[in-house]
């Protein structure tokens, strides 16, 4: 079952991947998800998955239980996901107003930045200041 478990988180962070080399910014952003999503699968199932009882701590104890759940690649995960919709949000809508303003969804031909020049050269500056 683990084997499974690895051909699976495999396989979606091979689809990340694949997507993430194209050069359609939609395409990428979505590759990003996937392999965020890969990553919390990996830390989640690090923690051990089947039956064990819950994360509580009996009345008078002080640990866990040797047959309680790990609390911890849990709570990593779920901090995983809320920072990673946070990230996907935030890609789409640089994305999109890159899209809106371009006008295209290619990343190689969004070019304005290199219109303007290398801003550590002096000569770029001198020209950009005088356009101004």
């Amino acid at each position: 079952m683990t084997l499974l478990y690895a051909l699976s988180v495999a396989a979606i962070m091979a689809a990340g991947v694949y997507l993430m080399m194209d050069r359609n910014i939609i395409r990428i952003v979505l590759g990003t998800a996937l392999i965020a999503t890969g990553v919390n699968l990996v830390i989640f199932l690090a923690g051990r998955l089947g039956p064990t009882a819950p994360a509580i701590i009996e009345t008078g104890a002080y640990t866990l239980g040797e047959d309680a759940a790990n609390p911890l690649p849990q709570a990593l995960v779920l901090t995983a996901i809320v920072i990673g919709f946070a990230l996907l949000a935030l890609a789409a809508i640089v994305a999109y107003e890159a899209t809106r303003a371009l006008g295209t969804v290619n990343a190689d031909e969004m070019i304005a930045a290199r219109e303007e020049g290398n801003p550590f050269e002096p000569a770029s500056r001198e020209g950009s200041s005088a356009r101004k």
